[in-house]
């Protein structure tokens, strides 16, 4: 008796654990209204966010005389290496790796470290969204 109740206590938290694990999954679109609430919290005049503003962004040389495209290719579908270690990086386009933008811890994570890297400061959370939509667009 006490073995069998054992196994489904055991039972119910593997399954619990499961639904949460999935319900915490995100879409990218989901992750782009999270850092949209950011963006009007933090300028009350947002407009809203721009592929074409985020892909110029995305490949133009910043502070650190770097650019994101340095690491993750002019092509965001395609395999990256990152500049300094070589290493190689995964696609970035959510279209090309199914894993990418579906955690926003992971993401503003990532952005981050980047932004320190590429720019020497925290990208804003409209820098954040315009490089977002733009990946958004990018086809596998």
């Amino acid at each position: 008796m006490f073995r069998l109740l054992h196994v489904l206590v055991l039972l119910f938290v593997a399954v619990f654990g499961l639904i949460s694990l999935t319900a915490l999954a995100q879409t990218p679109d989901e992750v782009l209204a999270v850092i949209q609430s950011d963006a009007q919290a933090n300028n009350p005049a947002f407009q809203g966010f721009s592929s074409a503003r985020g892909e110029s962004f995305f490949k133009q040389t910043h502070g650190n005389e770097l650019s994101c495209s340095a690491c993750h290719t002019g092509n965001p579908a395609a395999t990256g290496k990152h500049a300094k270690t070589g290493k190689a990086i995964q696609p970035l386009a959510p279209a090309a790796n199914a894993k990418r933008f579906t955690d926003t811890a992971k993401v503003e994570k990532w952005f981050k470290r980047n932004c320190n890297d590429v720019l020497d400061r925290v990208c804003t959370p409209q820098e954040k969204g315009d490089v977002l939509a733009y990946l958004l667009t990018i086809k596998n």
